[in-house]
């Protein structure tokens, strides 16, 4: 049995392919998704720690159900996804003498979400994760060592813009845009699909994990192949909006901020995706005073637009249009927009996009199941053929800006695995200088970073000031920064290692280092940090 796992800052959502009709299907797990008539079934994002030390939780829609996200409790996580990999600015909390980290709730989440889906379908074959396209290596790099331990033959990943593509189900041969704004990222991804004339499979998407056999090996369809053209993405999210909402009527009414307020601020947001006008009663059973959060659609906007929301929806879709123009695609050669996710579906969203797109071209019909249902192609005989959205650069001393700064080596939007390496050469700076040092890392948005931090128990992410470059550093550990012993020593004023920066078909970074010198090969395809 094969799977594709959504997984998402707000909710989650998992599909399986059914054999017998030949479809994807969503699944509705007993407890832990939401019922909700004809919306697909859900699985909130939500953790409460019962017992830290045991790893006793309870997630998803149990939750809510037991009020669970209504206690001002350091045991209940929400947004948790957002922390993962990202460096936080606060202090998480200790539960039963452990200290709790977010990824060790994401993996609570995950592990007792996959655990129930293999007793519900008699065990899994293969499982496919969808990522953000902004998501930097430490994410992936996490997922991965979470399913290290699960009882999975085969484990991939695919970028969640892509597998929305496919999840629409569009023709072949056209160039489409995809925006997938959920609760925690928005990511645009430039897709097209064709039909290949190949008739043989190979391995597809990113591995995570290898079993004995892949599923789809045996396949005679012919192979389709997405290929993502185009890439941006922020940390930007409908968690945002509900965190502004409930600034907003803490100014205007003196609403105290709690996880209460919180989820009243999301379900008047929710309701403005399909009228003018929302409200929801909120009473203080401490005080008792009740209060009434009226919004309109008029004022969520003016909200937002405090908030440079628009102008970060611009920055990234200049992003994306740009890496499209210098491989000759125009605006008019998109031929359809799809829209995913949550916050995808508010009408002042919506209305942003069509500034940029005539409406005959937008689609917002499958709005949550299109990335875990279109996930399921790659067991079905689809090939992706993807690129690096990050660069990746070496540390150096910036002489006349007296601090550290970054050289990228291997550009943004380079293929893997690569055909040729990219050569970088160096010399010693010092007399009888023993070794060189390189200190390597993932080099993300160069107009601009993320940070993440804590204003009360809310995770809230700040964009920084443009011109900041976010880096998450590979090898700055002690042995790992040293990548050439030099014998005999070095000397300054000359050319004396070679190094040669290659990424493999599995994404991993890996260097050869040649002593110029003695014509020695220092390192042979070392493995510099494991990308996924």
């Amino acid at each position: 049995m094969a799977i594709a796992i959504d997984f998402g800052t707000s909710n989650t959502v998992i599909a399986r392919w059914n054999p017998i009709t030949q479809k994807p299907e969503t699944l509705t797990l007993p407890g832990l998704s939401i019922q909700q008539g004809l919306n697909p079934p859900l699985i909130p994002s939500l953790v409460y720690v019962e017992e830290a030390s045991q790893g006793k939780v309870i997630v998803g829609q149990q939750v809510r159900d037991r009020g669970l996200d209504l206690k001002n409790a350091a045991r209940f996580f929400q947004s948790f996804k957002r922390g993962i990999g990202a460096d936080i600015q606060g202090f998480l909390p200790e539960l039963d003498g452990e200290n709790v980290s977010f990824e060790q709730v994401g993996q609570w989440f995950l592990t007792q979400v996959i655990e129930q889906v293999a007793s519900a379908e008699g065990g899994l074959d293969s499982l496919i994760l969808t990522v953000p396209v902004d998501s930097f290596e430490t994410y992936r790099y996490w997922l991965g060592q979470v399913c290290q331990s699960l009882a999975v033959e085969q484990v991939r990943m695919l970028d969640e813009p892509t597998a929305a593509a496919l999840g629409y189900g569009l023709a072949d041969q056209e160039i489409l845009l995809v925006i997938d704004f959920g609760g925690g990222t928005l990511d645009l991804s430039l897709v097209r699909l064709d039909k290949s004339a190949q008739g043989n499979y190979n391995p597809v998407g990113f591995l995570l994990k290898w079993g004995e056999k892949s599923l789809a090996a045996d396949s005679k369809q012919k192979v389709k192949t997405a290929r993502v053209l185009a890439k941006a993405g922020q940390n930007l999210g409908g968690t945002d909006i509900d965190n502004w909402l409930v600034d907003y009527f803490a100014q205007t009414q003196g609403l105290a901020t709690s996880p209460l307020t919180t989820r009243l601020a999301e379900r008047v947001k929710i309701q403005l995706s399909t009228q003018n006008q929302a409200s929801e009663v909120y009473f203080d059973d401490e005080t008792f005073t009740s209060y009434e959060l009226e919004l309109n659609r008029e004022t969520l906007e003016n909200i937002l637009k405090e908030h440079g929301f628009f102008e970060q929806l611009d920055d990234s879709m200049a992003n994306l249009l740009q890496q499209a123009r210098r491989q000759g695609i125009e605006l008019a050669d998109i031929n359809a927009v799809l829209l995913v996710g949550g916050t995808a579906q508010l009408p002042t969203v919506q209305t942003w996009v069509k500034q940029y797109f005539e409406p005959g071209k937008i689609r917002s019909d499958r709005p949550f199941e299109a990335i875990a249902q279109g996930a399921l192609q790659l067991a079905q005989g689809v090939e992706i053929k993807d690129f690096l959205y990050h660069s990746y650069g070496v540390r150096y001393w910036d002489r006349r800006q007296q601090k550290h700064s970054w050289h990228p080596i291997i550009r943004a939007g380079q293929a893997y695995p690569m055909n040729q390496p990219v050569e970088l050469v160096l010399g010693a700076s010092l007399e009888n200088q023993p070794s060189i040092e390189l200190i390597m890392g993932e080099l993300g948005a160069e107009t601009g970073a993320t940070e993440v931090y804590f204003d009360g128990d809310r995770l809230i992410t700040r964009r920084l000031d443009s011109g900041v470059t976010s880096v998450k550093v590979l090898n700055d550990t002690e042995g790992a920064r040293t990548i050439a012993k030099l014998t005999p020593p070095g000397y300054p004023g000359s050319d004396r290692i070679k190094i040669l920066f290659q990424i493999d078909e599995q994404r991993f970074l890996r260097i050869t280092v040649e002593d110029l010198l003695t014509n020695n090969t220092l390192l042979k395809n070392q493995l510099v940090a494991q990308l996924s």
